[in-house]
Parts: structure tokens; sequence; C-alpha cells
């Protein structure tokens, strides 16, 4: 005989046993309950799902990442647009308010491919990931600033291969130094290539105009540089073909997911809220760039500033402050993955597509990039694939990297001569 008390413990384990088996916990303890159609119990399995699930999803999205707290600086800008004329306030709280968005654009992007595979989440990641270095320009090519969006490009470029990529082999070479660092470099080789090809599809139309070489004086080099921009967007999208097609097994989905347990390796939203959070970022990304394009002009009379000193470092650093965090934090991997793809993307994708929005807007953008300019491009270039050819790392190349950036920015944005700049209004 059993007593009373050890009869009514036995029963509550074993209800408690039974309930373990039938529960399925998830990365955040969040129950998931079966959804197949029945009579009992089809809407309120349904109603549960989506209750447990959107809590869950805005967990992810909002509050797992420290760097999410500067999302109210976004809100704010808009506040100071609209209530003062303090547009220096509004490009230093919308410049804030945009550094944790591409970061979040990366989550809803790996939460996406895990339900629709890596090729198709490397294609998301190329076109997501990049996407304040899109709207940025395409807003600066909608108000006639066309230098402005070159000197974006230009500034985006050195800041990733240079700052960046300095940061990142710094700090990893720092904390440890006893061995040898080393990192895949096959997909560098072949991107180092395509920033060659870039480089001399920007090159030519700038020594075109600065030889005064041109048949038809300030028209052979935008004709040039429209045609150029249909080779390097052929170019593109036959190396991204090529990487989805030939090398699904080094997609940076996958690489990031290696050595992952399996609790942190299962998605954690639906693709429905995972394609309803990239919609949301794309848009507010879109709402704050328009705010912080037009805050150019205000924010340099305020700081009494040049506008090359705002566009080609202020704005890049707001653009990179994930990137610069990630090589911070010894994040090797995604690092590389940020420098390698963005300055593919920038140089061979955005900047021909700039130029061919600009004939549709019937704005004359071109690649006619300044001499002084494109040597700097051409040393960053250069630097950036030299340090990275043979796939090893350690502080001191950093080290390089970071100075070689002071001297190019400090050169672009204090001893050189200011362009013209015309007024705009939002």
């Amino acid at each position: 005989m059993i007593s009373m008390e050890e009869r009514i413990y036995l029963e509550n384990e074993g209800i408690s046993a039974s309930r373990c088996n039938r529960t399925e916990v998830h990365a955040f303890e969040f129950e998931t309950f079966d959804l197949r159609p029945n009579e009992n119990n089809a809407s309120s399995s349904i109603f549960k799902r989506i209750w447990i699930s959107l809590p869950r999803s805005i967990y992810v999205v909002l509050f797992k990442s420290r760097v999410n707290m500067l999302l109210p600086f976004g809100p704010i800008a808009i506040l100071v647009h609209h209530l003062s004329e303090k547009q220096g306030w509004v490009y230093f709280l919308s410049s804030v308010g945009l550094v944790p968005l591409p970061e979040l654009l990366g989550v809803g992007v790996e939460q996406l491919a895990y339900y629709t595979g890596p090729s198709v989440g490397g294609l998301l990641d190329a076109m997501f990931c990049n996407i304040t270095e899109l709207i940025i320009p395409i807003y600066a090519l909608k108000y006639g600033m066309v230098r402005v969006v070159q000197h974006f490009l230009l500034g985006s470029t050195l800041s990733k291969l240079l700052l960046v990529l300095g940061s990142a082999f710094f700090t990893r070479g720092t904390l440890d130094n006893r061995r040898a660092q080393v990192f895949t470099e096959k997909t560098i080789l072949v991107n180092t290539g395509m920033w060659l090809m870039a480089f001399m599809a920007i090159m030519f139309p700038t020594l075109l105009h600065s030889t005064n070489t041109e048949a038809y004086f300030g028209k052979s080099e935008l004709s040039l540089s429209r045609f150029n921009s249909f080779i390097m967007l052929v170019t593109y999208m036959s190396y991204l073909f090529y990487q989805l097609k030939f090398h699904q097994k080094q997609n940076p989905i996958d690489e990031l997911l290696q050595g992952v347990s399996h609790e942190e390796n299962t998605p954690q939203m639906t693709h429905l809220e995972a394609i309803g959070c990239l919609f949301i970022l794309t848009v507010w990304v879109s709402i704050l760039s328009r705010y912080l394009v037009n805050a150019i002009e205000g924010a340099s009379n305020s700081m009494k500033v040049s506008k090359a000193f705002i566009t080609v470092i202020l704005l890049p650093l707001a653009e990179n402050a994930c990137a610069i965090n990630f090589a911070i934090r010894n994040m090797l991997d995604k690092t590389l993955g940020v420098v390698v793809v963005s300055s593919t993307h920038i140089l061979m994708f955005v900047l021909p597509l700039c130029v061919l929005l600009g004939w549709i807007m019937g704005k004359p953008m071109d690649m006619n990039f300044e001499l002084f300019e494109i040597a700097v491009l051409f040393i960053t270039v250069v630097m950036g694939a030299f340090m990275m050819q043979d796939g090893t790392l350690n502080y001191f190349k950093g080290l390089i990297l970071i100075f070689c950036y002071i001297i190019a920015v400090s050169l672009l944005a204090i001893v050189y001569k200011e362009y013209p700049f015309s007024e705009i209004s939002l």
C-alpha cells in the first residue's frame, strides 16, 4: 500500500511527463502547437501559434541586440525636422537611427533563408543587407546631387576596404598573436578582380574628360559611363549566377551557421514574419534616408564643416557602424563577408545602377570622378586586395589599413577643393 500523498505525487509526475512528450521547445522556449486541422482545435491552435510566434519574432528583431537601443533616434529625427529648423540635429539623429537597420535586415534575411534555401538566401543577402547604400544614392540623385552620390559611394568603399577590414585584422591579430590567423581567400580573389574591373570602368570616363580628348565635349564621358554601366550590371548578374549555381557550399548563410548548435540553427520566425520584417525595415530605411539626404546642406552650415567631410566620412561611417562593430567584437567571418560582398555590390551594382537611373530621371550622373578621387580609389582597391591575397592576417596589417584610411579621408575631406552644391528642400 502507498500513501495518498505518494499516489498524488505519482499522478502529477505522469501528467508532467505526458505534457513534455507533446511539447516541442525552441531556442526561446516558446511552445509550438500542431496546426493540422481537426474539428476541435483548428482555430484555437492557429490563434495560439500566432499569439506565441509574434512576441518571439518581435524579441528577435527589436530586443536581442544591444545596438537596437539606437532605433528611437529615427522617429526623434523626424519630430525635430517638423518642429524645428535645426538640420544639423536632424542629420545626426537620422544617421544614428540608421545604424542598427543593416543588422536587422541581416536578421530578417537569415530567418527567411531557412525557408528559401541557401541559393535564394544568398541572393536575398546581396539585395537587402546593402539596401542603405542603394536607397541613399537614389534619393540624392533624385535631388540632382550627383557629386554627393559619387562621394558617398567612394567613402563607403574607403571605409569598408580600409577602416572595417583594418579594424577586423587589428582586433583578431591583437587578441590572438601567438599563431597565424588564416581565412579562405578563394572567393576573395574573384571579388578583387571585379574591383579592378570597376576601377577600369570608372577610370576611362575620368581620363577622357581630364585629358580633353572627348569627341563631343561634355557628352562623351556620359555616353561612355552609360555603356560601361550596362557591361558592369551584366557582369554582376553573371557573378551572382556563378556564386549561386556553382558555389552553393560557400554561401554566406551557410558559413554563418557552421559550428552553431542545433538549438540555434532553427528558425525563430515564420516565413511570413520574415518577409514582413524585411518589408517594414526597407520602408523605414527609405523614410530615414529621405530626411538624412535633405539635411546634408543644413548640417554642413550648422556644423561648419565641408559637405565633402559629411559625404565622404560621416555618412559612410553611419552606414558601416555595424560592420565596424563586428570587427571590434572579433567576428571575422561576418566582417569579411561585409567587406568583400558589399564592396563588390557598391562598385559593380549600385554605381552603374545610379548612372542608368540618372539617365531615366534626366540627371547627368556619370562615372567622371576627379583624377584625385580616382587615385584614392585605386590605392584603396590595391591595398585591400594586397592585404587579403595570401589568406592570412595580423595586427600590423590592420594598423596599416587604418592609417591608410586616415590619410585618404583627411586628404579628401580637409584639403580637397569643395565641389558645387545646389540647394534642396523636402
